[in-house]
């Protein structure tokens, strides 16, 4: 078990969104929930979802899912992103906090939120300001905790001097390595709990992406420059070795991604996220595995920052993003 604000987790959580967006066509609501159901059923007990994913379309669903079963659960949720129509853009001042507290509340039929994190950095709005508004959401019992999502380890030790930070969430796989420069270390050392999103970088590290350009056009890796036809070919090289690793060690690619993610601390949980009930059952076959150590530099060794082709998004979304990240 890992710890999240005092509470013990399993190691490995669900991210839903791709059961409501950003995937290709995400399953029927009947398939969503079953797959949620199973989840409950073998040991999941940590949801992470957002306001943004399919515009509330995720809250819903799981509302629906966890109807009397919502003490069996860890509840994450998110705001700060706006689609709007042709608006676009991050909102995390006070009023929007309050706001969209309360919508999503409203959503998952719930009174209470474990975790809320804001989904991005505003640099628009005061450290103080933001996290100010949420620790009034604290105290007013809407929520039990304060994450946040995609933030510089700078930012962090400003927010936590505010009021206790419980979870950062960044994406972390041997793929993406941005959270090793600072905010790995900076969550270790003020106690906070490390949540990484994609550890099986979007599916490449799952044995599930063949040809990115065979995606369903709705898919937003076909956007991600690592995917694209000048750097997938030498990515798809990488991945082949990896997978080969992966079968040695008697686990499956994204057993072995997860492994590797949650060696890298206890602080640290996984959130990997799919609209298959197999991969929900896959992703925690192994979750008691522990890696071994030359394994892990193996893994080191093949896909790193240094190996992997592309960066993980485009200029326009990266202008998004806080954390740190190479030069």
């Amino acid at each position: 078990m890992r710890m999240i604000n005092g509470r013990a987790v399993n190691p490995v959580g669900l991210g839903c969104m791709s059961l409501s967006w950003a995937y290709g066509v995400p399953p029927a609501e009947a398939d969503g929930i079953r797959l949620l159901h199973r989840a409950l059923e073998i040991g999941y007990d940590h949801f992470d979802t957002s306001n943004i994913y399919g515009l509330g379309h995720n809250e819903s669903l799981i509302a629906k899912a966890i109807k009397g079963k919502r003490d069996r659960l860890f509840l994450a949720s998110k705001m700060g992103i706006i689609v709007d129509g042709p608006r676009r853009g991050i909102d995390c001042s006070p009023a929007a906090i309050h706001r969209c507290i309360d919508e999503s509340l409203s959503r998952l039929e719930t009174d209470h939120i474990d975790l809320y994190y804001l989904h991005r950095f505003d640099p628009k709005v005061p450290i103080a300001d933001m996290i100010g508004a949420l620790a009034e959401l604290v105290q007013a019992g809407k929520i039990g905790s304060i994450g946040v999502s995609e933030w510089s380890a700078a930012h962090i030790r400003e927010a936590h001097a505010v009021h206790p930070i419980a979870a950062v969430q960044t994406e972390y796989s041997p793929m993406t390595r941005n959270p090793e420069i600072a905010v790995l270390e900076t969550c270790r050392e003020l106690g906070i709990t490390f949540v990484a999103f994609s550890p099986v970088g979007r599916g490449a590290l799952a044995n599930g992406l063949a040809d990115p350009a065979a995606l369903n056009e709705r898919d937003i890796r076909r956007n991600f420059p690592r995917f694209q036809p000048d750097h997938w070919p030498h990515n798809q090289a990488l991945i082949a070795e990896y997978n080969a690793l992966a079968a040695a060690n008697g686990v499956t690619p994204a057993q072995l991604s997860l492994a590797w993610v949650l060696a890298r601390g206890p602080h640290v949980v996984a959130i990997p996220g799919t609209a298959q009930i197999a991969h929900v059952e896959e992703n925690i076959a192994r979750w008691d595995w522990q890696i071994p150590a030359e394994v892990m530099a193996a893994v080191d060794a093949l896909i790193n920052q240094s190996s992997v082709s592309g960066p993980r998004y485009g200029p326009a979304m990266q202008a998004t993003i806080d954390t740190e990240d190479f030069a």
